[in-house]
């Protein structure tokens, strides 16, 4: 399953210049001027470069930061963590693990009863798939996260 999530150059060339800034030369959007930092619809964000899903709506959550912010990631075999020390500062990069993406940073400073991380993520480097969308997208296996998550609520 996971060969079909791998960085291509078709893909790469369908970026748009903030995409490619930020999935390939580890830029980062500006807070609150993003696509999905306020987004509140159920689905999952994926990699806009190999469609790699990476976080799910059902740990989403409001930090304060301006940027998409997840307690974790969907498929943690996606999503790579590396030692990043630029801008005279240690943080931790992820990116993702077939496309290569850079995504953004984890920090531990997220909600303590749900692990305490925040994955702070560039809308640039997700594309949305809504939850109505998931079959035809082919990600129908994970409509079951959903379902579970709005019956405990």
């Amino acid at each position: 399953m996971t060969a079909q999530y791998e960085k291509r150059p078709e893909a790469i060339s369908k970026l748009t210049p903030m995409q490619y800034r930020v999935t390939q030369d580890s830029a980062t959007e500006p807070p609150f001027d993003n696509e999905f930092w306020d987004n509140k619809v159920a689905g999952l964000y994926v990699d806009v470069v190999s469609g790699e899903p990476l976080f799910a709506s059902t740990t989403k959550y409001d930090s304060g930061c301006g940027w998409p912010s997840f307690t974790s990631p969907l498929v943690p075999e996606n999503v790579l963590e590396n030692s990043d020390v630029s801008l005279g500062m240690a943080r931790t990069e992820v990116r993702s693990s077939h496309g290569d993406s850079h995504l953004g940073h984890v920090f531990n400073d997220g909600p303590q009863d749900e692990g305490g991380l925040r994955y702070c993520i560039n809308s640039a480097a997700l594309r949305f798939v809504p939850y109505e969308e998931l079959d035809a997208q082919g990600y129908a296996e994970y409509k079951t996260l959903f379902e579970e998550s709005s019956m405990g609520k």
